[in-house]
């Protein structure tokens, strides 16, 4: 995963000028909320008023969302950069994903700007993730100017809301200059901003005035002179430059084929390198310039071993920049070789080696990863913030042309004071008010402590929940299931716990293949009495692959492959056509949380197959007797 992207990389002949980057003043601010709250929209319509995109140009919309994935998703992602020039003033804008499986993004970026706008949706209010990343800025010393977006929504409570952010604020501890916070209400789709809610609502002016105004400038006289300082943030590999490493320069300045060195956090020099190019964002291009100055946020390339939360500096420096801890991950999956039947059939990265090097790729520019062996060596422990997160690396590796298998996640365990801990989420639901019945209950199943639970607008019911991360753990598809597709669910890291206790997992067994070949619909027909289907008739199935999802609690061995016998009888009439029902297609990530613990999801670039660990039927009995007895 690329941790931090560039959209259109031009490369002028010459270079910006020291005068367009030196004198300037310049503001580092970052996007920051909950998801679908309006970031990059917001962002679009900023960089369309200071007159980033021609009048002309024609720009996609959410054109900071440049990955394939978010574009399909309509998430970030991955914190990107732009910039913008408002009345004689530099404007370095990061947009900040809002799920909190990727959290480790906005934690990073945190360290290297000024300010943050924080956007709450007038209806909803603070969030979960409001609260996440509202928390790591106030913890910086951050002063965030508020903004209400979407006030001209029907069901806009904009007052409401505000006082939700003030108590959020007071919650958090923040300091008497943080709560004194300016607010504008907006409307990002709309493109305009007011210090007012019965404003003009002409434009976008009044936020671009109070960044200038409320966010400070760097100490770029102050730190001029000194030796050349920055810490690495992000982190990507270009195919023509190399190693690209993105932050904001702390101290001094910096020129092409000058000579640094990279300083790990313990201050231990990790190389010497010559700087091959200073790349600054400028709207939605990244430029060469002639001299990287302090308090810009620029790019170099050049290194060979230097990462992120790595300094890079002038060789006379000794001591490295702090950088911010980041929160340890939540679960666990096991990424192995894929050793189907089918292996080899889609893709050309099979082997455990390519696997392993891509994985560590990955940990070396995403910190929110970590990759570990296990004993075996043909499988890698993969720790990350959440399902999402693990489905997102997973979808990257298939469309870069990986074949693997990916166990249940498990949940990361710590041991505190001699006792096992496990990770507790805050869970925010909001439902209709018919459903919050059954969605307290098998909260409360998964051993969920409700916190509150309110009646909000338009007949809804808010109901949050401290619930153990294991429980949640395909818990998703079911809550969209009973509340009919109208719920939102919200989750967030809480705190550590001492365990809860048994949960209860998937009530129902499988429908297993006990054949391979190609499936039949006559066959699948004649056995959809016994559960739902995940294939259709003519898909190639294997011995152990997973078909469908059984009525009953245990697993079920079925033959797909039984056509219809032909006899010399003949039929009055001809057969009917037969009419299957449509199956269950799960998404990646439904099937990595509907998998048991002696199951595996197959992927590759073109399918996404359920299997059972252990394919021959007799090894699957020896291993079910086996951990009987343990």
């Amino acid at each position: 995963m690329v941790a931090l992207q560039h959209y259109i990389v031009h490369m002028p002949h010459n270079p910006l000028s020291n005068s367009d980057i030196g004198i300037m003043d310049i503001r580092n601010i970052a996007i920051i909320a909950h998801v679908d709250h309006g970031k990059t929209t917001l962002v679009d319509e900023l960089l369309k008023q200071s007159g980033a995109f021609r009048a002309n140009q024609s720009v996609a919309e959410r054109a900071m969302d440049s990955n394939d994935i978010e574009r399909e998703r309509g998430i970030t992602i991955l914190a990107k950069c732009t910039s913008v020039e408002w009345k004689d003033a530099r404007v370095n804008i990061v947009d900040t994903p809002g799920h909190a499986d990727f959290g480790g993004e906005v934690e990073r970026i945190l360290s290297m700007v000024d300010g943050v706008v924080l956007l709450v949706d007038a209806a909803e209010g603070p969030m979960p993730q409001t609260k996440f990343v509202t928390a790591k800025a106030l913890a910086l010393g951050l002063n965030p100017i508020v903004v209400l977006n979407k006030v001209d929504k029907p069901d806009a409570e904009p007052d409401r809301a505000l006082d939700e952010v003030f108590d959020l604020f007071a919650n958090l501890d923040a300091n008497e200059k943080q709560l004194d916070f300016p607010v504008l209400y907006a409307s990002g789709r709309s493109g305009w901003a007011d210090t007012e809610l019965d404003g003009p609502r002409n434009s976008l002016d009044p936020l671009f005035d109070l960044v200038l105004e409320h966010v400070p400038a760097p100490s770029v006289l102050a730190n001029k002179d000194k030796p050349f300082r920055m810490l690495a943030t992000t982190l990507e590999a270009d195919p023509f430059l190399g190693r690209i490493l993105t932050g904001r320069v702390e101290d001094g300045t910096l020129k092409p084929n000058t000579s640094i060195k990279g300083l790990s956090r313990d201050g231990k020099e990790v190389e010497r390198f010559r700087v091959s190019k200073i790349l600054a964002f400028r709207g939605l291009a990244r430029q060469p310039v002639d001299e990287a100055v302090a308090g810009d946020i620029v790019a170099l390339a050049g290194m060979a071993k230097t990462t992120v939360a790595d300094t890079l500096c002038d060789a006379a420096v000794t001591e490295p920049i702090e950088a911010q801890p980041i929160d340890p991950p939540t679960i666990s999956v096991t990424f192995s070789i894929n050793d189907s039947p089918y292996a080899g059939r889609d893709g050309d990265k099979v082997q455990s080696r390519v696997i392993r090097e891509r994985l560590m790729r990955e940990a070396e520019s995403n910190v929110a990863i970590r990759i570990a062996d296990t004993p075996d060596g043909d499988a890698f422990e993969v720790s990350g913030r959440g399902e999402l997160q693990i489905g997102v690396l997973v979808e990257n590796m298939r469309r870069e042309g990986f074949e693997l298998s990916v166990s249940r996640p498990r949940v990361v365990y710590r041991d505190i004071d001699g006792q096992r801990n496990e990770p507790i989420e805050e869970v925010t639901v909001d439902v209709d008010d018919e459903y919050s019945g059954v969605v307290v209950e098998k909260l409360a199943e998964r051993k969920g402590e409700l916190v509150e639970m309110r009646s909000s607008n338009a007949g809804k019911t808010r109901i949050v929940a401290h619930v153990p991360s294991r429980g949640l753990i395909g818990y998703h598809g079911e809550f969209l299931t009973d509340t009919r597709g109208t719920g939102t669910l919200n989750r967030i890291f809480h705190d550590w716990a001492p365990f809860k206790g048994k949960i209860q997992g998937r009530r129902t067994g499988v429908l297993i293949s006990m054949e391979t070949g190609t499936a039949v619909t006559y066959a699948i027909f004649n056995l959809e009495d016994r559960g739902k289907f995940f294939i259709s008739g003519g898909e190639m199935v294997y011995e152990g692959m997973i078909l469908g999802e059984h009525n009953r609690d245990n697993d079920l061995e079925v033959n797909p492959l039984k056509g219809k016998k032909l006899t010399n009888v003949r039929a009055s009439g001809k057969d009917e056509a037969v009419v299957l029902t449509t199956p269950v297609r799960l998404s990646l990530e439904q099937a990595i949380a509907y998998i048991a613990d002696d199951e595996l999801v197959e992927v590759t670039p073109n399918h996404i197959r359920l299997r059972k660990r252990h394919l021959d039927p007799h090894e699957r009995k020896r291993q079910s007797r086996a951990v009987a007895s343990a």
